[in-house]
């Protein structure tokens, strides 16, 4: 333990782990992996690597391992900005976890999101592309794109804008851009031909991506397309974050907030906290925690991930129980246990866990019962049961059921 730990009360039970999203290519995952390694050396703490899907060891399987020997967990995602992942997903893993092993005290991390820190390493690659044109920006018209991966959470498109602002604000840039490789709007072949409009000598492209894949070097393709077909403008990509330790600055930040309980997540401006134009069908906790049991599902085995990553043998049904304070005033943690009782007796593959709020407050206890997309209301413990009989049955409850998806 270093003394840096020890000044700030960290006990020798407390672990750290860094969440990557996971890859097929092991080089990719190799880099979550040093970083994991970089980050322990920083916090004087035990760190471990886990990932979402697609890599091994997954979050409940580093989770399982780590228990035995911690009292205090502390998750840190490795993600650029809030979408899906941040905002489901791992929330859904930290209420698994604590289920499934109440002796550990759990934290979860917020996203690397906007820091002083990714800026200077954003400025920093600018630098490289431009030293490699034979341009400088204080003395030439430089413009930038920052590329980034596109999503269909606009709260995370949004902060790539924010992102461009930032590292155009102080500098000597001619402009910087925001574009995306997919996804959304604008793409970046848009994105720099709209810059090229404005005649400037160079323009430097930025992947906003931490490993160096596919997507990099479609965005490398691009500049270099763009940079042959437009002889009076020179354009170049630069690299990737990758492993630079300046995002151990920003990890160690995010993992102070989580353990500290001052997390600050971008709710205002989350789909599934507000109704946002476009996006009304996927507003509301319910819809967010019910895709986060699909995806999670569907990378539940990881014996086989470079084969068949979506093949794999998930529970065939899964019962949520919401156990937020109005459903737990109305009984939903004796409709929790009976059901997992239930479900031991028929030695059945289900699933039960407890939820956070299903946004039905007044109807409950609700039971989600997935894949079926059947919602059950106003549930007590003697319905448990029925429940479970009738998912043996393939059917439905149907005098509790309270709507479906």
């Amino acid at each position: 333990m270093s003394r840096a730990a020890d000044a700030v009360g960290i006990g020798d039970e407390e672990t750290a782990l860094l969440v990557g999203h996971g890859s097929r290519r092991d080089k990719s995952n190799e880099a979550v992996r040093e970083l994991a390694a970089g980050l322990e050396d920083r916090l004087g703490v035990s760190t471990d690597a886990a990932f979402l899907e697609l890599a091994e060891p997954s979050i409940p399987e580093a989770i399982g391992t780590l228990a035995h020997s911690s009292s205090r967990i502390t998750m840190v995602p490795l993600s650029l900005f809030a979408a899906s992942h941040v905002k489901n997903d791992l929330p859904l893993a930290v209420e698994r976890a604590r289920s499934e092993h109440p002796g550990v005290t759990f934290h979860a991390g917020a996203h690397l999101g906007i820091h002083p820190a990714i800026l200077d390493l954003l400025d920093d690659r600018a630098r490289d592309v431009e030293a490699e044109l034979g341009v400088g920006r204080d003395e030439d018209d430089v413009a930038v794109v920052v590329c980034a991966r596109g999503s269909s959470d606009p709260d995370s498109n949004a902060d790539v804008h924010k992102l461009a602002r930032l590292l155009y604000e102080g500098r000597s840039f001619n402009r910087v851009e925001a574009g995306f490789i997919g996804v959304t709007e604008p793409l970046l072949d848009k994105v720099l031909h709209d810059v090229a409009k404005t005649r400037p000598d160079a323009i430097v492209v930025l992947p906003y991506m931490l490993g160096d894949g596919v997507l990099t070097g479609r965005i490398r393709d691009g500049a270099a397309e763009f940079d042959a077909g437009y002889p009076y403008v020179d354009a170049a990509a630069g690299d990737p974050l990758g492993t630079d330790t300046r995002l151990l600055d920003v990890l160690s930040d995010r993992w102070q907030e989580a353990r500290t309980d001052s997390v600050d997540m971008s709710c205002d401006t989350c789909k599934y906290k507000v109704e946002l134009d476009g996006y009304e069908e996927d507003e509301g906790g319910a819809r967010a925690m019910l895709r986060a049991l699909t995806h999670q599902q569907a990378h539940e085995d990881r014996d086989d991930v470079a084969d068949e990553p979506h093949a794999h043998d998930a529970p065939e049904t899964h019962l949520a129980v919401c156990t937020n304070q109005t459903c737990a005033a109305d009984g939903s943690p004796a409709v929790l246990e009976n059901l997992r009782q239930a479900a031991r007796d028929a030695d059945m593959d289900v699933h039960v866990t407890r939820s956070s709020c299903f946004d039905q407050c007044g109807d409950g206890p609700i039971v989600a019962q997935y894949p079926d997309g059947v919602w059950y209301g106003n549930c007590d413990d003697e319905d448990a049961d029925r429940i479970v009989s009738a998912v043996e049955r393939e059917r439905i409850v149907s005098d509790l059921v309270h709507q479906t998806l």
